[in-house]
């Protein structure tokens, strides 16, 4: 207990130096630790959130930005395709599953999808309470979404066009709440559902040649109910309802596969035959993290380096204590103190500094993460799981101790070649 005492007084002698060896060594330690933890946070988030999506299909441009806008819900879409197209894909035996989406439009920040029953399914998402969507204008919302803007069952919102919060561009049309998912920690908790024709019906409210080309249907309908009767005109309304449903436009369709061979061999058959382009999720964020794991390498590599200087500097500190204060510590020699006992303490004033440098290494990357966390809230409307790697954190506490008691062993090993006599003579 003296030892530690010693060794804490001489700290508080020296404020400047322990405050300077401390503090480098503790942003290393968050550095290492904080970029590390979301670098894992951030992959094991988005890994998750493809749910059963294999292949996405969309319009050509930036495969990249085809899986992060229309599967992850976190850039703008590369245009739109065909509605029809959705009927072709389907019919091949290899898929299993494919789900039309259509976006573009907003409620304060968050998403509004227009899709299918199928949407759900792919993320693995349950109802707390409420229903399915069934009808237009209807919207099931992710449980992100309902708790952060308080929306229940029965409520009405006004979408604004584009993909961020824009009170200018307002729809007059309003949606009602109809479901709330349970919790999946996927992309859906931040989405809010609703059908297909709910999108077409906001964007087409007011266009001039849809009105007349509604007049004009209806104007038919009635000369077919005077000529031909209620039945011949129920069946003409459903077909002029599906050739209007296949000229309509989407923004992609998520694709999942019944085997392998659909994942080898529909990518390419579609980026070569069609005017549209596949993109897989998985194979697409693993070249987004080999980029990424470049900086992450890279700021790694500065910590370490810090960690370094940082450990010289302890090294270089002790060192010079035992310089100086050579006299005294030949002096307690005389007095009966072992060599042992002089290196316990040398050692525990660095084994302080260290010990302190792991606090605050850990408050300083828990500061840094809530920060990174929120910036990506913000930016993405989207919260990241934290997930610690305990291997990744071992092994990284295991390379600080063992640089640091280098370094402390290495300042103290001039006591054993102290001449205690020459150096009481010299004083003397």
């Amino acid at each position: 207990m003296n030892n530690w005492k010693i060794s804490l007084k001489n700290l508080l002698h020296k404020p400047l130096y322990a405050f300077l060896s401390v503090f480098s060594l503790s942003i290393s330690i968050g550095l290492l630790l904080g970029i590390q933890q979301l670098d894992t946070s951030i992959q094991n988030q988005f890994e998750n959130g493809l749910g059963s999506i294999e292949m996405v299909v969309g319009a050509k441009g930036s495969p990249l930005q085809l899986v992060l806008s229309s599967v992850l819900h976190i850039d703008k879409p590369t245009g739109n395709i065909a509605y029809s197209e959705v009927a072709k894909i389907k019919k091949n035996p290899l898929i299993k599953e494919a789900v039309p989406i259509s976006y573009g439009d907003n409620y304060k920040g968050y998403r509004i999808v227009g899709s299918t029953q199928g949407f759900a399914k792919m993320y693995g998402a349950e109802l707390l309470e409420g229903r399915a969507v069934e009808n237009s204008m209807e919207a099931a919302i992710g449980n992100d979404v309902a708790q952060q803007l308080g929306l229940k069952l029965g409520d009405t919102f006004l979408s604004s066009h584009g993909l961020t919060e824009n009170a200018i561009e307002e729809h007059s049309e309003a949606f009602t709440v109809v479901g709330i998912y349970k919790p999946a920690y996927k992309v859906i908790d931040r989405l809010i559902i609703t059908e297909l024709a709910s999108i077409w019906d906001v964007h087409n409210h007011g266009d001039p040649d849809e009105e007349a080309h509604d007049e004009h249907g209806e104007h038919d309908a009635d000369e077919e109910h005077e000529e031909e009767g209620e039945h011949k005109e129920h069946d003409n309304h459903n077909e002029h309802d599906l050739h209007d449903k296949d000229n309509k436009e989407i923004t992609s369709i998520l694709v999942s596969f019944r085997n392998p061979m659909g994942l080898m061999t529909m990518p390419r058959t579609i980026n070569t035959n069609t005017d549209m382009q596949a993109a897989l999720p998985k194979y697409e964020l693993e070249r987004l993290f080999r980029f990424t794991g470049v900086g992450v390498k890279a700021i790694s590599w500065i910590a370490y380096i810090i960690l370094l200087i940082s450990c010289i500097t302890i090294f270089i500190g002790l060192y010079k204590m035992v310089r100086e204060r050579a006299f005294d510590l030949a002096l307690m020699r005389t007095y009966g103190a072992s060599n042992f006992q002089l290196f316990r303490i040398i050692g525990f004033e660095g084994i302080l500094m260290v010990l302190a440098s792991l606090f605050f290494g850990f408050l300083f990357s828990l500061i840094g993460l809530h920060f990174m966390v929120n910036l990506f809230k913000s930016q993405f409307q989207q919260d990241i799981t934290l997930t610690f790697s305990a291997d990744q954190m071992l092994q990284t506490l295991l390379i600080v101790v063992v640089i640091s008691v280098v370094s402390i062993v290495l300042a103290i090993l001039p006591l054993l070649k102290m001449n205690i006599s020459k150096i009481l003579s010299d004083e003397k």
